[in-house]
């Protein structure tokens, strides 16, 4: 029986090295079939893109974020986006305390450190964008504010940040580089409520970013300042190690990140990071 198989397996062998032409052909063909890309329907990373996910991101951000919010959910059906605009440092001591949110975008990167070293992330932020300092005044600059140092008369009753939100962080830089020191009226936490503060003439000037004086339009009037090129904020977003949707608040942040992002981010004034 034993010879009678060997026999057997040589023959089978022989007819097999004669018709290797024919099966090679085959097997190409299936291998080209097995290589074709799938539809973007039929990957694992589309049919992921699904649920709520809830963003905090910086005040400074809500514009663009809503904007990329209804994008985001046109490609994505089954996706839902919330936001949380705040002002970044409300925002990481809110996520340090437990608030639920997927994806974290601060207006600077200190307060992003502090995500970090609290171990609060998922993954390495990725900065997407900078902004910089504008003077915002009354429309027409009624008070003819036209220097950062004009911002040291007491006349001019003048809004800033508080030092712990990026924007009030930026300015102390400024304060300190000149040697001029600001006698604001107010510290606001957010940059738009700085913004607010001057739109309804509450305060005769504000320090915001260049965006959200871009964004007021005629509302104000924007004064620019050379040292402002020395406190400039970076920008990094990143999804949160407690997230319940970590698939679709990855391809928030891809979004934020790619050229669609950088499109809209830099239509309203934002530069690259």
């Amino acid at each position: 029986m034993k010879r009678s198989l060997v026999t057997t397996l040589v023959a089978v062998g022989s007819c097999a090295a004669l018709l290797s032409a024919c099966s090679n052909a085959d097997d190409s063909d299936a291998l080209m079939d097995s290589t074709e890309p799938t539809s973007a329907s039929e990957s694992s990373s589309g049919s992921d893109v699904t649920g709520d996910i809830t963003v905090f991101a910086a005040a400074s951000l809500k514009a663009t974020f809503t904007e990329l919010g209804e994008t985001f959910e046109a490609e994505h059906p089954g996706a839902t986006v919330e936001f949380n605009f705040a002002g970044s440092s409300d925002l990481v001591n809110q996520i340090a305390q437990g608030a639920p949110a997927d994806v974290f975008a601060s207006a600077d990167t200190n307060n992003m450190t502090k995500a970090v070293e609290g171990n609060l992330v998922d993954g390495d932020p990725v900065d997407f964008a900078t902004n910089t300092l504008t003077i915002v005044t009354a429309p027409g600059n009624p008070e003819n504010v036209t220097s950062f140092a004009d911002l040291a008369n007491p006349d001019v009753l003048t809004v800033v940040c508080a030092p712990q939100v990026p924007c009030g962080s930026a300015t102390q830089k400024v304060e300190d580089a000149t040697g001029t020191t600001i006698p604001a009226v107010s510290e606001e936490s957010a940059v738009t409520d700085v913004l607010g503060k001057v739109t309804s003439g509450q305060a005769d000037a504000g320090l915001v970013y260049v965006t959200d004086a871009a964004g007021a339009g005629d509302q104000v009037t924007a004064v620019e300042f050379p040292e402002a090129s020395g406190a400039v904020n970076t920008y990094p977003i990143v999804v949160l190690k407690n997230s319940d949707n970590a698939a679709t608040a990855a391809a928030f942040e891809a979004l934020v990140t790619g050229e669609q992002g950088r499109k809209v981010l830099a239509e309203a004034g934002f530069a690259a990071p």
